[in-house]
């Protein structure tokens, strides 16, 4: 294995731990109300990533973007996609609804898949369809045992998944895209806390140990970031998408053990049958994988 694929490896093993482990924090931060745990994440990071674009150099393609109106209509469309995923998903967590964000995560892929159908016209193939159709059992699993739709798990897998189309119709890259976001959601932001009577809003109010943790909102956004761009400039988009289950699968473990969230035999059957598409699709994505090396090896073999 070339070191660049090792350290592609370890970066993104780095981004999707972060991702497992994020809810920690939110956890231990539910002493604030989730929209000012947003308001601080959207600040800090987009300082953040401001200085970043500065020492990486990436002013051009901020400016690029900047110029044109197209791609920043994109952009506050993505925005505001991605403050609800934000919102949605802090909000689940100091509720004690971590299960449903982590179902949320596994739903994601599924629906990434049905957008690629829809905006791309790409074919499914019966792997595909049958992992789409699970899914779809599931959802209506839960309205039948619940009576009421699974709106964090559905907001979350929808909104992500579209703030995805959306990125990959500008192909913008991500330092510049969450300048753009964050810079857009900032007076927002700002104006929130102004006008909040939280007793932690008022970061001049607050004592040090608790701005320390309002302000790392943002590295928590931004660390796990960095280093997913960083694997995806070592290894393949396939390769990535394999470890994209580490985020849920954390949330998971999270939830049923160490936070006590009850696990009900109707909320497990929803669980396995999610899970059971996705080991379909990554099944076949292997299978995939696999027959593409062989047929690139007889390519090979045959022309030598």
């Amino acid at each position: 294995m070339q070191s660049s694929s090792r350290s592609g490896i370890f970066y993104a093993l780095t981004a999707f731990t972060l991702w497992a482990i994020a809810p920690i924090y939110f956890k231990e931060m539910s002493f604030v109300p989730a929209t000012e745990i947003l308001a601080h994440r959207v600040i800090w990071s987009c300082l953040i990533v401001l200085v970043l674009i500065i020492l990486l150099r990436y002013t051009n393609a901020l400016k690029t973007v900047l110029r044109s109106p197209k791609t920043l209509m994109a952009m506050l469309v993505s925005t505001i996609l991605i403050g609800v995923n934000w919102g949605t998903f802090i909000w689940a967590i100091q509720n004690n609804q971590m299960l449903s964000a982590s179902l949320g995560y596994y739903i994601n892929p599924l629906i990434s898949i049905l957008l690629g159908v829809i905006f791309f016209k790409e074919k499914l193939d019966r792997v595909r369809k049958a992992a789409v159709v699970l899914c779809f059992c599931a959802v209506v699993f839960e309205v039948i045992q619940f009576g009421s739709l699974p709106w964090i798990a559905l907001s979350l897998a929808i909104t992500f998944g579209f703030y995805g189309l959306v990125r990959k119709k500008v192909a913008v890259d991500s330092f510049t895209g969450m300048a753009i976001e964050t810079a857009i959601l900032l007076p927002f932001a700002l104006l929130y806390l102004m006008m909040s009577d939280s007793p932690t809003a008022n970061i001049f109010e607050n004592n040090a140990s608790v701005n320390w943790l309002l302000f790392a909102a943002g590295p928590v956004t931004m660390v796990p970031l960095m280093c997913f761009a960083a694997a995806a400039n070592r290894v393949s988009l396939v390769t990535l998408g394999f470890f994209q289950y580490i985020g849920p699968t954390g949330m998971f473990f999270l939830a049923v053990f160490l936070y006590d969230e009850p696990l009900s035999a109707e909320k497990l059957t929803t669980f396995v049958l999610i899970w059971s598409a996705l080991a379909m699709l990554i099944v076949d994505s292997i299978r995939r994988i696999r027959k593409t090396k062989a047929a690139n090896f007889t390519s090979k073999k045959e022309t030598l």
